[in-house]
């Protein structure tokens, strides 16, 4: 009993973390003080460490992850490895959040810009309840959360996908 009581105190705390830094960072880009920080870093290793974070999340939920990471991307990149696994892991987050049972999959891409640039392409994918057509518009507003009656019970800032949104701009 105190074990459990204990991880409940934990995981309040982790997601009290999670909602400060997500209004820390709104506010460093709002005020346009994020950087984007380009350095060397191991796109696999990366995937990993999101793989690792993800499966911990999934926790007891009946849920399948899988990743499709394209073994032809190259083994050392330039760019924010930060900010590209922030972004990821709020879109896996929310997957994992909204999908009770079934299956959540993240796919690693790439395209050859030229011989020394490469864009790659993320998309996480998931058999979760899905959203309403009418409710598309918010998704990227902040402190939204589409369909708040539905998932009354899940929490979260409504900062993830704002924040994104705009990580993936700058």
């Amino acid at each position: 009993a105190a074990r459990e009581y204990i991880n409940q105190i934990k995981t309040a705390g982790n997601s009290l973390l999670t909602i400060i830094n997500d209004i820390l960072d709104f506010s460093k880009i709002s005020a346009g003080k994020m950087d984007i920080n380009m350095v060397e870093y191991e796109p696999l290793s990366s995937m990993n460490d999101i793989t690792n974070i993800i499966m911990t999340r999934i926790g007891t939920k009946n849920l399948e992850l899988i990743v499709d990471y394209d073994p032809n991307i190259p083994y050392q990149l330039m760019g924010d490895n930060i900010r590209i696994k922030q972004v990821v892991m709020n879109l896996a987050n929310n997957a994992v959040k909204f999908t009770r049972g079934g299956r959540v999959s993240v796919k690693i891409s790439y395209t050859q810009k030229s011989e020394r640039v490469i864009i790659l392409h993320f998309s996480v994918d998931d058999t979760g309840i899905g959203i309403k057509e009418e409710d598309m518009e918010k998704l990227f507003q902040s402190f939204q959360q589409v369909d708040s009656k539905r998932n009354r019970n899940i929490e979260g800032s409504g900062l993830g996908l704002a924040i994104s949104k705009q990580l993936v701009a700058l």
